[in-house]
C-alpha cells in the first residue's frame, strides 16, 4: 500500500471518526450557542482550545510555512502578529458584554447604527465565510494532486462533505468538542514533524532561529500590516465573534488571552517547516516539499495536520454561517435546527466553487482583512455614540481601499517602504486614518455630536 492510498484512508477514517463523536444537537441552544444536554456553557479550556485550532486553518500554516521559506523566522513572527487579533477582540467583547449589555455583535449594531449598518456588516463576514471554505479545502486538496486534477477535485470534495456530515449533527457544540480533539491531534502531528526536521544536522538550529532580516523589505512590511489589521480583522470573523458570547465575560476574556499566545506559538513552530526547507533549497509550497523529504511518516504527519486544521475551520465557518443566516438575520420562525443544517449545505456549495479558479489562498486573509478596516472605529470606538453615516462612511471607505489594493491600484507616491507587502502595509496605514476621521466627522457637527457611554 502507497503514500497515497494511506492519505485516502486517513482521510476517510477522520471523517468516520469525528461523525461518531459529534453530538446529536436537537435543541437551537445547542445546535447554535452550544449548550450541553444540562443547559451549561463551554468552560475556559474547551472554548480555549476551539478558539486556536479555529484559527491554525489549513491555509493559515501552509501561509505560515511559505512566510518561513520566504523571509525566515521574520516571516514566521510576522504571520503570528495577527493572533493579537484575539487581545483585542476578546477586550472589545467583554466590554461590549459588561458595559454596554449587548449579547451580540448584531445586537450591538442594531442598536446603535440601524439595520443597514446590521445588512452591510452581514455581507462583509459572509464574504469571510465564503473565502474560508475554498481557501481551506484546495490546501488538502493539493496533497491529494495538483489543481485540476481528478484526485485533486474528488479530495476536496470529500473532506468537504465529511466535515459537513458531523457538523449537521450538532452544530456549534459539534464543533467546539471536535475541535479540543483535533487541536491534540495538531500537537501531536506538529511534534512528530520537529522531531524529524530538527535533528538534522545539516540545518543547524540556531541558523533557523536567527534567519531572516529584520527589514521592511524582508517581511516587516507584513508584520506591521498584521497589527495594523488586528484593530479590525477579529470582528468580521464569525468564527471568533461567535465564540466570544458563550460563556461568561470572565470566562471569554481568559480563553481570548490564553489563545492567542498559544496560537502565535503553534504558528512559529510549524513556520519552521518553512524555515527549514529554505535551508535545504526547496522551491514550491513549503509544506507539500518538505513532506517529500521526510517519508512515510512525515508525509502521513503533514496530510493529517492539514486535514485536521482544514476541518476545525471549515466545521467553525458553517456552524458560523448557520447562525448568521438563521439567527442573526432570521426570523423567529426560522429559528429552527433544520434551517440550520440547510444553510449549512448552502454555503457549502457557494464555498467550493472557486476551487475551479485556483485563487491565491494568502489572498483571502491580507485582501479582505484590507476590505474590512473600516470596522476598527466601529468596535475600538464602540462608546462613541456616533450616527449611522459614521458607520457607513468608515466601513465602505474600507471595503473601496481593498478593492484597489486587490486590483493593484494604490498610487506609488502613497507607498512610502519597498518590498513585498509594502503596497498592503501603506493601504492599511493611510486607509485606517481615513477610516478614523471618517467616522468621528459626523459626531463633530451640530446634530452629532459625540456622546459617551
Amino acid at each position: 500500500m502507497d503514500v497515497v492510498q494511506l492519505q485516502w484512508i486517513l482521510l476517510v477514517l477522520f471523517g468516520v471518526l469525528f461523525f461518531a463523536i459529534a453530538p446529536h444537537s436537537k435543541t437551537v441552544e445547542q445546535f447554535f450557542a452550544a449548550e450541553s444536554d444540562k443547559g451549561k456553557q463551554p468552560g475556559v479550556w474547551i472554548l480555549t482550545a476551539s478558539l486556536v485550532i479555529s484559527w491554525i486553518f489549513a491555509k493559515s500554516i501552509t501561509n505560515a510555512a511559505n512566510l518561513g521559506l520566504e523571509f525566515g523566522m521574520v516571516g514566521a513572527v510576522a504571520y503570528a502578529a495577527y493572533y493579537l487579533s484575539f487581545v483585542v477582540g476578546g477586550y472589545v467583547i467583554y466590554q461590549l458584554r459588561t458595559k454596554g449589555n449587548y449579547g451580540s455583535i448584531h445586537q450591538f449594531l442594531k442598536g446603535r447604527f440601524g439595520r443597514s449598518a446590521v445588512v452591510v456588516f452581514s455581507l462583509l463576514i459572509g464574504f469571510r465565510l465564503f473565502n474560508e471554505v475554498w481557501s481551506n479545502t484546495m490546501v488538502v486538496g493539493s496533497y491529494f494532486g495538483d489543481p485540476g486534477e481528478k484526485s485533486y477535485i474528488i479530495s476536496i470534495i470529500l473532506v468537504t462533505c465529511l466535515t459537513l456530515a458531523y457538523t449537521m449533527k450538532g452544530g456549534l457544540r459539534s464543533s467546539l468538542l471536535t475541535d479540543a480533539i483535533q487541536l491534540v491531534f495538531f500537537g501531536m502531528m506538529l511534534l512528530i514533524i520537529l522531531s524529524l526536521i530538527l535533528p538534522d544536522k545539516e540545518v543547524a538550529f540556531s541558523d533557523m532561529m536567527t534567519s531572516g532580516t529584520w527589514s521592511m523589505e524582508m517581511g516587516l512590511n507584513l508584520m506591521l500590516a498584521a497589527l495594523l489589521q488586528c484593530l479590525s480583522y477579529p470582528f468580521h470573523d464569525p468564527v471568533l465573534t461567535d465564540r466570544g458570547f458563550i460563556s461568561t465575560p470572565s470566562i471569554t476574556l481568559k480563553s481570548f488571552v490564553y489563545a492567542a499566545f498559544i496560537g502565535a506559538l503553534c504558528i512559529i513552530l510549524f513556520s519552521f517547516v518553512g524555515i527549514y526547507a529554505a535551508a535545504k533549497g526547496l522551491v514550491g509550497q513549503a509544506p507539500v516539499e518538505v513532506a517529500k523529504l521526510l517519508g512515510l511518516m512525515g508525509m502521513l504527519a503533514m496530510n493529517f495536520i492539514m486535514i485536521t486544521s482544514a476541518a476545525s475551520t471549515l466545521d467553525s465557518t458553517f456552524s458560523s454561517f448557520s447562525k448568521l443566516a438563521i439567527i442573526d438575520l432570521g426570523k423567529e420562525k426560522m429559528k429552527t435546527v433544520r434551517n440550520g443544517r440547510l444553510m449549512m449545505v448552502l454555503i457549502v456549495l457557494l464555498g467550493t466553487i472557486p476551487i475551479f479558479f485556483n485563487p491565491e489562498i494568502l489572498s483571502a486573509t491580507t485582501v479582505s482583512g484590507t476590505m474590512v478596516m473600516g470596522l476598527a472605529p466601529v468596535f475600538i470606538l464602540w462608546k462613541i455614540k456616533a450616527p449611522a453615516i459614521s458607520f457607513q462612511l468608515s466601513v465602505w471607505f474600507g471595503v473601496i481601499v481593498g478593492l484597489v489594493l486587490a486590483f493593484g491600484q494604490i498610487p506609488e507616491f502613497l507607498v512610502l517602504t519597498s518590498g513585498r507587502y509594502s503596497a498592503l502595509l501603506w493601504a492599511n496605514i493611510w486607509g485606517l486614518i481615513a477610516c478614523f476621521v471618517l467616522f468621528l466627522i459626523p459626531t463633530l457637527l451640530p446634530n452629532g455630536a459625540a456622546k459617551t457611554n
